[in-house]
């Protein structure tokens, strides 16, 4: 049931697992062209589309979970544009969106788009490489903020750059005038690069960081994973703001 990207982006749906995903869905203005549950279940109330219940046994076949919930819902996909990222269009003094290099994890997409929306991020970038946004997984991860930031795929980062966003990023290897993020200045417009955890920031996007961060730790760990070192960047890129 649009398992596959190719799917979901031929059809133009996506689907939403449980009702409370559901619910943000619908809170977030997203267009819900139907609902399945199971005949033990009552569908979300406040969204207008066709109910369909699940016949004996169908709901576990389909489902992208082994302990699947009562209720599933088509919803239309969409993405943010890139204008809506343009400093002057946030509505925001100081905007900061994350862009992410590469990063194909779906737990990890999801907890990033989460931590961002929490934090106020004005939009979240998908560059090449990285897990769709609307893979079950990742919307689940994102505990519905995937339905309230906005988030733009398939740019390349010389085009955030071209809004007026001074560039930062972060890597686990050492850089050459990286700064800890307590001596970083990130005021302004701000777009912080994520890489992935097995290859970083790639070479091209390396070239257009305007500056180095890293995030000091007192443990053995020798790095953090991509999605932790996104929710303590959001937390001090909205604690600066404060």
């Amino acid at each position: 049931m649009l398992s596959r990207r190719s799917a979901r982006l031929d059809e133009g749906l996506f689907v939403v697992e449980g009702a409370v995903l559901i619910a943000e869905a619908m809170r977030g203005g997203w267009d819900v062209l139907a609902q399945f549950v199971t005949s033990n279940a009552a569908p979300v109330d406040g969204v207008d589309a066709p109910v369909f219940v699940f016949g004996e046994g169908v709901l576990e076949r389909v489902a992208s979970t082994e302990s699947p919930q009562p209720n599933m819902a088509l919803v239309s996909r969409r993405m943010a544009s890139l204008a809506k990222l343009e400093v002057a269009a946030t509505g925001v003094a100081a905007p900061w969106v994350m862009f992410l290099d590469a990063v194909n994890d779906p737990g990890n997409l999801g907890t990033i788009v989460r931590s961002a929306e929490a934090m106020g991020a004005s939009g979240v970038v998908l560059g090449s490489g990285c897990v769709d946004a609307f893979n079950p997984k990742v919307v689940r991860a994102s505990a519905g903020a995937v339905f309230h930031v906005p988030v733009v795929e398939a740019v390349q980062l010389s085009e955030v750059k071209a809004l007026g966003y001074r560039v930062l990023a972060t890597s686990s290897h050492e850089q050459t005038n990286s700064m800890t993020l307590a001596e970083a200045d990130l005021t302004g417009a701000v777009c912080v690069v994520l890489g992935s955890e097995a290859h970083g920031v790639s070479q091209d996007n390396s070239a257009l960081v305007d500056g180095w961060l890293r995030i000091e730790h007192a443990g053995r760990a020798e790095s953090l994973n991509v999605a932790m070192a996104s929710t303590i960047l959001s937390y001090e890129l909205a604690r600066r703001r404060s």
